[in-house]
């Protein structure tokens, strides 16, 4: 049960990320390739800027680093 929610829990991974890494720990997270998360981030960014700049931001203050 440990490695489990070692391998599911959130965070940023820094290594891979382009700005902050959230995206690509997102992706890490959900097992899906790093451009498919932040394509999907870019376009929720043009359709809902605030919401999406703001919840980026959230994400980056409260996820931790790995």
């Amino acid at each position: 049960m440990r490695q489990y929610y070692d391998v599911n829990k959130l965070y940023r991974d820094t290594l891979n990320g382009k700005v902050s890494g959230v995206c690509a720990g997102l992706a890490k997270h959900w097992d899906q390739p790093r451009w498919v998360i932040r394509v999907g981030a870019l376009a929720c960014l043009f359709c809902l800027p605030m919401v999406t700049a703001v919840a980026y931001f959230m994400a980056v203050l409260l996820l931790p680093t790995r």
